[in-house]
Formats: C-alpha cells, sequence, structure tokens
C-alpha cells in the first residue's frame, strides 16, 4: 500500500517538471518569435527607405537621357556664337535659343562643368585629354578647355575635355 501513494507523488512531480519543461520551452519559443519580429519589422523599415530613395532618385534622373541627348546642341549652339561674325542677325536668334534652352536645362537639374584656365585640375570633373608645357598657368591646372562638362543634380552626366599644364 505505501508503493501506491509513493507512485501517485512521482507521476504528479514529473507532472510538475512536464508542465515547467513546457513553460521553458514555450518561453523560449515566445523569445524567437519576438526576435523575428523585431528583425522583419527592421527588414521591412530598411526596404521602405530604399524604395523611398529609389523613387526619390528615379525623380531627379528621369530626364537624364534626354538631357544628355541635348548636349551636343548645347555644343552646337555655343560653336556657331563663337564662329558667328558680331553683326550676323541670326546671331541674336542663337543666343536668345542657347539662353532659354540653358534656362530649361537648368530648372531640370543640369549644370555647367566649365572650368577656366588656371582653375585645378579635377579628375572627378574633367578628363584631360593632354598635358601641355607651358609657364602661362600653374602645373596641375586646366590650360585650355576643348569641351564643356555637365552635371545632372550633382551627377556628372558628361566631363569637361580639357589639356592640363605641366612644368616645361
Amino acid at each position: 500500500m505505501t508503493t501506491e501513494p509513493m507512485q501517485e507523488a512521482a507521476a504528479a512531480a514529473e507532472e510538475t517538471n512536464t508542465a515547467e519543461d513546457r513553460i521553458q520551452a514555450l518561453e523560449a519559443e515566445l523569445e524567437q518569435l519576438r526576435a523575428q519580429s523585431l528583425i522583419d519589422r527592421a527588414d521591412m523599415e530598411n526596404q521602405r527607405k530604399r524604395l523611398e530613395r529609389d523613387v526619390r532618385n528615379a525623380c531627379r534622373f528621369a530626364n537624364k537621357q534626354l538631357l544628355g541627348d541635348l548636349l551636343p546642341v548645347f555644343d552646337s549652339l555655343e560653336a556657331a556664337l563663337n564662329t558667328a561674325p558680331a553683326e550676323d542677325p541670326l546671331r541674336d536668334g542663337v543666343v536668345l535659343t542657347l539662353r532659354e534652352l540653358t534656362r530649361v536645362c537648368g530648372n531640370n537639374g543640369l549644370v555647367e562643368v566649365a572650368p577656366a584656365p588656371g582653375d585645378a585640375f579635377d579628375p572627378e570633373k574633367h578628363n584631360a585629354m593632354s598635358a601641355v608645357e607651358t609657364a602661362e598657368v600653374a602645373p596641375g591646372t586646366v590650360f585650355q578647355v576643348f569641351q564643356k562638362g555637365y552635371q545632372l543634380n550633382e551627377q556628372l552626366l558628361r566631363p569637361a575635355l580639357v589639356s592640363v599644364a605641366k612644368h616645361d
């Protein structure tokens, strides 16, 4: 008869251990789910921010192709101005056209990269076509500009083509 109460006590103790083990397992699973939930929320927030940045950049650079295609038009109009005689009646029309084109493109984020002779050579914005031995400007500076460059919203669209001064 004494074995039966002992068996019941052992069964009750085993049941208590099993319940405690189950509670611990459920608490551990709950902690894992909380941690995974935080990770998932952080991933969603990062994805949202990345998407917002991509949309912002898409809007800023949506006209990149069009403005890039217009750069030869700028070059042609400037070449026409440089070669047309001052008294040519068409020159005024070219000046007005170039001014309006510059205004419209500028309103859309296009900015000239037009270094002057003596400006420091910037490999981020300038493409050196040649090096010229000269004493007219300091070494490592722009000596001559062959073609203006352009930036679209701080992003280089076309580098300026220049020659760079070097020591005699």
